[in-house]
C-alpha cells in the first residue's frame, strides 16, 4: 500500500461519516436527494457483497484498496444515476465500476495485474452477480473477519465496518467506546487481514472454523439489527433496511448446516419479533413512541408468526443461549393482549436467567425497568442502587435516563431533574432527546404520572 493510498485512508476515516454513507445527502435538488436515498439503501445492501467479492480476488493487495474502489463506485453512481437514471442492472454496474477502479489503482501503483485483467473481462461481461456465489462471498468475509487471532472487539469492528457498512461513530456507539479507539481497531484489523490474505484472497474455512467463529458473527448481526431498530443517527431513528439486511444475513447462516444452530434460530426469532413492531414505533412527526404508547393494531402479526416458528426450531435442542432468553422476553411483549396485561413477573424471571447465563449490567438495567412495571418504581430503583455499574454504563445516557424516570415516578423530582438533565447532555439522537425531554417536563412540573400498571 503506497503512502498515497494511506493518506487517502486517513483523510476519509477522519470524517465522522463511514465508508458507505453518501456525502451531502441532505443537499441538492429533489432528484439528487432521491438518488442519494436510493443509492444509500441499495449500496448498503450491496456493499458487503462487493467488498467480499473483490476482497477475495484482490485482498492480497490490501483491503483498503478494495474499500476505496467500492467507495469510488458509490460516488460515481451518485452522479451518474442522478443524471441518467438507474441502469438496467445496478448491481452489475457497481461491480463493473468497482472492479475497474481496483485495476486502475493497481496499475498506478505499478502492480502486476495481467491475471486480474482476465478476471475483469469476465466480470465486466456478466449480466450481474449471481446469487449463490456472492452470498458465499458475504458469509465468507464475515467469518474471515471473525478470525480468533484478532481480539474479540476488533473482530466485531471489522465485521461491522466491512460487511455491514457501519460508520466509525455508529460502531463506537454500539460498543460503548470512542471513535478514536474504533479507528485504531480498524487499522490493526486491516493489517491482520492483509497478512492473512497475503497468499491470495479469502482463506478457506473448515467446518470447525465456522463453528468457532459463529458467536462473533451472531453478535455482529445482532448489533446490525439493533442499529436499524434504534439508530444512533441524529435525524433517522429507524433504519428498516438495516433490520432487513440483518434478517437476510441470518437466514444465510441458517442455510448452512454447520451454522443452523439453535442460537441462530433464536437470534432470527428476536429479529422477527422486533421487526413486527417497527411500523408502530414512530408518531406522525417522527418521534419515538414507547411500548405503552404504540397502536398494537399496527403490529405485523405475520412477523410474529415467523418468530414463533423460529422459536420452535430454536427450542428443539437442549442449547439455551442469551438469544433464546431475549426472544422469549419479546414473545411476552408481543403476545400480551395489552400493555397492562403484560406478564412482567415472567419477564423479570427471564432477565434473571439471562444474568446467570451471561452476567451483564445491561440485563440488570432491563430487569430494573421490568421490576418497576411489575411491583412499582421503588423496587426498580432499589435494584439499580444496589448495583455498581461499570463506568461505561454509569456514564451512559440510558442508565442516567432510567434513574431519572424512576426517581420522577417515586416523586423525587429534584433527583429526577438532575439525572434527566445529565442524560440529555449526552443523548445522541433527536428522537431520544424528545422522549427524555417529556420526562424532564413532568419532573419539573412535579408530576409523578399515573401508575404504569394502569396503562
Amino acid at each position: 500500500m503506497s503512502d498515497r493510498v494511506h493518506a487517502k485512508r486517513r483523510d476519509r476515516d477522519s470524517r465522522d461519516d463511514g465508508l458507505l454513507t453518501p456525502p451531502g445527502n441532505d443537499r441538492g435538488p429533489p432528484e439528487v436527494r432521491a438518488a442519494h436515498d436510493l443509492v444509500e439503501g441499495f449500496f448498503r445492501h450491496e456493499a458487503g457483497r462487493l467488498i467480499a467479492t473483490l476482497g477475495r480476488r484482490y485482498g492480497s493487495h490490501g483491503i483498503e484498496l478494495v474499500e476505496d474502489a467500492v467507495q469510488s463506485a458509490l460516488e460515481r453512481a451518485l452522479g451518474t444515476w442522478a443524471r441518467r437514471g438507474l441502469p438496467d442492472n445496478p448491481a452489475a454496474w457497481l461491480t463493473r465500476v468497482a472492479t475497474h477502479q481496483v485495476i486502475d489503482r493497481l496499475r498506478k501503483l505499478g502492480r502486476e495485474v495481467d491475471a486480474d485483467l482476465d478476471r475483469l473481462e469476465a466480470v465486466s461481461g456478466a449480466e450481474g452477480p449471481s446469487a449463490d456465489p456472492d452470498v458465499a462471498d458475504e458469509v465468507a468475509l464475515l467469518f474471515a473477519c471473525a478470525d480468533e487471532a484478532l481480539p474479540e472487539r476488533t473482530r466485531l469492528v471489522l465485521c461491522l465496518k466491512l460487511v455491514c457498512g457501519f460508520s466509525t461513530r455508529e460502531i463506537a456507539t454500539r460498543l460503548f467506546t470512542s471513535d478514536a479507539n474504533v479507528q485504531k481497531m480498524v487499522e490493526r484489523g486491516r493489517l491482520c487481514l492483509r497478512e492473512a490474505w497475503s497468499d491470495g484472497g479469502l482463506p478457506p474455512l473448515a467446518r470447525d472454523d465456522l463453528e468457532r467463529r459463529l458467536g462473533i458473527v451472531q453478535q455482529v448481526l445482532y448489533l446490525q439489527f439493533n442499529e436499524g431498530y434504534a439508530s444512533c443517527r441524529e435525524s433517522e431513528p429507524l433504519r428498516p433496511e438495516l433490520c432487513d439486511d440483518a434478517i437476510r444475513l441470518c437466514q444465510l447462516l441458517l442455510a448452512h448446516d454447520a451454522l443452523a444452530r439453535p442460537s441462530t434460530w433464536a437470534l432470527l426469532a428476536l429479529m422477527h419479533f422486533h421487526r413486527g413492531r417497527l411500523g408502530a414505533r414512530l408518531d406522525g412527526g417522527g418521534g419515538i413512541l414507547l411500548l405503552h404508547e404504540q397502536d398494537r393494531s399496527l403490529w405485523d402479526r405475520h412477523q410474529f408468526a415467523l418468530a414463533l416458528e423460529c422459536i420452535a426450531r430454536a427450542m428443539s435442542e437442549s442449547e439455551f443461549s442469551t438469544y433464546h432468553g431475549e426472544a422469549l422476553i419479546l414473545a411476552e411483549h408481543c403476545l400480551a393482549p395489552s400493555y397492562a396485561e403484560t406478564r412482567w413477573a415472567e419477564i423479570v424471571d427471564l432477565y434473571e436467567l439471562l444474568e446467570r447465563l451471561s452476567p451483564s449490567p445491561y440485563y440488570v438495567l432491563q430487569r430494573a425497568i421490568a421490576l418497576a412495571e411489575w411491583r412499582g418504581p421503588e423496587h426498580g430503583l432499589a435494584l439499580l442502587r444496589q448495583e455498581r455499574p461499570p463506568s461505561w454504563l454509569a456514564g451512559h445516557y440510558l442508565w442516567r435516563a432510567t434513574m431519572g424516570e424512576l426517581l420522577r415516578r417515586t416523586s423525587d423530582f429534584e433527583g429526577a431533574v438532575f439525572h434527566l438533565c445529565s442524560a440529555l447532555e449526552i443523548t445522541p439522537t433527536r428522537a431520544e432527546r424528545a422522549v427524555f425531554e417529556r420526562y424532564l417536563e413532568r419532573a419539573k412540573a412535579h408530576d409523578p404520572g399515573p401508575d404504569v400498571r394502569s396503562r
